[in-house]
């Protein structure tokens, strides 16, 4: 038997400013609330599903080094730009991490700073 990925954890300065972006992003919902003020958050099924869900920590200092995990995400019921749009307007913007332009997927940052990317869909939207 192999392992699977159950939970990524995102540090962040305002968790609420994340849970609310990444469960309207990802259409997730908050699964539990920890005392210290973190969230975890995953699909409206709930735990031990197929997708992992977020554990969205407090950290008041950016740890030291860079991040070598982010989130790539799909749009799953419409293209890519219309799904662009829409997280942008979620309040993500544009990062640039010395992509070239050429590239087929969108590289951004959440309300936070965190990069992530937004790929050319594998399958067709729904």
């Amino acid at each position: 038997m192999a392992c699977r990925i159950s939970e990524l954890v995102l540090g962040c300065r305002d968790p609420e400013v994340l849970t609310r972006f990444w469960c309207e992003v990802l259409d997730f919902v908050v699964l539990d609330r920890m005392h210290d003020g973190s969230t975890e958050i995953g699909p409206r099924e709930g735990f031990g599903g197929p997708q992992p869900t977020i554990i969205i920590s407090r950290r008041d200092e950016p740890e030291p080094g860079k991040t070598r995990l982010h989130i790539d995400v799909n749009a799953t019921d419409r293209d890519q730009d219309a799904e662009l749009e829409r997280l942008l307007k979620l309040g993500a913007r544009p990062a640039d991490i010395g992509q070239t332009g050429d590239e087929n997927w969108h590289v951004l940052a959440d309300p936070e700073g965190n990069v992530f990317c937004l790929l050319n869909a594998r399958l067709n939207p729904l």
